[in-house]
Parts: C-alpha cells; sequence; structure tokens
C-alpha cells in the first residue's frame, strides 16, 4: 500500500473506531434516537472517506499494474473489478 494513503487509511479507521464505540454508548444509554441517527451518518460519511483512500490507492497500484500488462485477461480483470466495485456502491432499495 502506498505509505500516504496507509497512514491516512489507519488514521480514518481509528476515526471510524471512535465513532463506532461512541455510536454503541449511545444505544446503551437509549440517547436521543436523532443523536444516534446523526452519530451512524458520520460513520457512513467517515466509511465513504475511508473507501475512497482504498480505491485510489488500488487504481494506483494494482489497477496500473494490471493494465500495463500484455495480457487481455488482465485487462479485463481489472475492469470486471471495478464495475463488481460499481456495482455494490449503488445500492438499490426495493
Amino acid at each position: 500500500m502506498i505509505a500516504d494513503l496507509k497512514k491516512r487509511s489507519i488514521h480514518r479507521t481509528k476515526i471510524i473506531n471512535g465513532q463506532f464505540q461512541a455510536l454503541l454508548k449511545q444505544i446503551e444509554d437509549e440517547a436521543y434516537c436523532v443523536d444516534i441517527l446523526t452519530q451512524s451518518l458520520a460513520i457512513q460519511k467517515a466509511l465513504a472517506s475511508l473507501n475512497k483512500l482504498i480505491l485510489e490507492n488500488h487504481l494506483r497500484t494494482h489497477v496500473t499494474t494490471m493494465l500495463r500488462d500484455t495480457k487481455a485477461s488482465e485487462h479485463d480483470k481489472a475492469i470486471s473489478e471495478l464495475l463488481h466495485l460499481y456495482e455494490l456502491s449503488n445500492v438499490r432499495s426495493k
């Protein structure tokens, strides 16, 4: 993993851990529902930020390597992985 992105990802993960512990305490203490939801939404935003860092690392390392490869199968694999991530990020509600 790229050193700067790793450092930032670890930092973000520690923040998320603290936020999650605060959320758990709010639920246990039966805090005001809007406060619980606000904390939960903050965690979701922080996770999105972490996901962006991890994706950036993947694009700058693995995907670039795969696209430089002369094998079409490596190109196809890189594209398939990115399409799969795109599908996962676009959750549809019923």
